[in-house]
């Protein structure tokens, strides 16, 4: 199979599709792999590291798609790539369709065939291709959201850890998955109290067995947020779905209760947020205020540290996409229960059906494209 790695064009996205190694092995399998020019370069990889493990380095985007039978990248098709896409080429990547509806439409246009990251999902229901990235997020919301909470940043001018004779700040996290758990880890770490809510009682009860003191687990549900939001000085979101629009759990009325320069970090984003107020930013351009909140609502946090993300990403992806190369995404999806759970789009039609639900759109069972 012919496969190509494009440059990815999102702002201040800084990972890449695919590292040396994973060239390599697939060049070993008997691929032929196209980078883009300079695709590495903000992951610390070099055209020349590429070349030397086997990839052809092609000048333009444009290149790499007409060659390519499958795309591997990290983040959706912007719209300047849309033309670029060949009927029936398969892309491998994060997608997030339930949060945009010109993607999906585009997509099912298109005929492409779309197998996202972030839906794959193995018998005890993880998401091992979303867990790297997850973690990546969770730590840097804490990162980021005490960035936020300094004066300059029009935050409460509150450190996380206190000092002696100064209480801590408050860390409130909704969701207790992945992002959550590594959120609540690194805030506990530094010396925050915190909150980790969610609606698994048996994961909270795990959480309290593992995590240190200044952690406390609350039960998820309406009342219990709206208490807590009045006493944080950090929310991280931490809401997933798979393939789902999140649950808003904070609306715009609830902001009133909050201190004024509090923080929200709504990792969520990507599925649309569990925020009412919450709107997609970019690192460029992290944070806006509503109602004397702060909001950082960034889509692609972990694109800020590109060499940890695109090496934590890859070492989950390149299995996944030598199967595909190797077998070819009907045989893979067929083989493959997780595999398939990740095919969302293929023959124009949408077979993820919380996708198709999302926007009220015709659904067709995976066993139909794939005879």
């Amino acid at each position: 199979m012919q496969i190509g790695v494009p440059k990815e064009i999102k702002t201040h996205e800084y990972r890449v599709g695919m590292v040396p190694a994973g060239v390599e092995s697939l060049v070993k399998a008997g691929h032929k792999v196209y980078i883009e020019k300079d695709a590495g370069i903000g992951s610390a990889i070099s055209n020349d590291d590429y070349a030397k493990a086997g990839a052809e380095i092609l000048d333009t985007k444009a290149q790499v798609y007409k060659k390519a039978e499958m795309i591997i990248k990290v983040k959706e098709p912007l719209p300047d790539e849309y033309e670029l896409i060949q009927p029936g080429q398969l892309l491998f990547t994060y997608f997030h369709f339930a949060a945009n509806k010109t993607l999906t439409e585009k997509m099912l246009e298109k005929q492409a065939v779309c197998v996202a990251y972030e839906t794959i999902q193995l018998e005890d229901r993880s998401l091992p291709l979303l867990i790297p990235m997850s973690e990546v997020a969770g730590r840097m919301s804490v990162q980021e959201g005490a960035k936020y909470l300094e004066k300059p940043m029009q935050g409460e001018g509150i450190l996380l850890a206190g000092i002696p004779g100064v209480a801590p700040a408050n860390v409130l996290v909704i969701g207790a998955g992945i992002v959550g758990t590594n959120a609540a880890k690194i805030a506990s770490g530094v010396g925050a109290n915190v909150f980790i809510m969610d609606i698994n009682l048996a994961r909270l009860r795990y959480l309290d067995d593992v995590m240190p003191k200044n952690v406390t687990t609350i039960m998820s549900n309406s009342y219990n947020i709206k208490e807590m939001l009045k006493l944080s000085d950090l929310v991280v979101g931490a809401i997933l779905i798979p393939g789902a629009k999140a649950t808003r759990l904070i609306t715009r009325e609830m902001l009133s209760i909050m201190k004024p320069g509090a923080v929200i970090v709504d990792v969520s984003i990507d599925q649309g947020g569990c925020v009412e107020t919450s709107k997609p930013t970019t690192h460029e351009n992290p944070t806006y205020i509503v109602d004397g909140i702060n909001h950082y609502c960034v889509a692609n946090m972990p694109g800020a540290v590109g060499r940890t993300s695109t090496y934590g990403l890859t070492n989950a992806t390149m299995a996944y996409a030598i199967e595909l190369a190797n077998k070819g995404y009907k045989k893979a999806c067929k083989e493959s229960k997780a595999m398939g759970m990740g095919l969302n789009i293929a023959k124009g039609k949408i077979t993820y059906k919380a996708v198709a639900d999302a926007f009220g759109m015709d659904y067709c069972p995976i066993d139909e494209v794939l005879k």
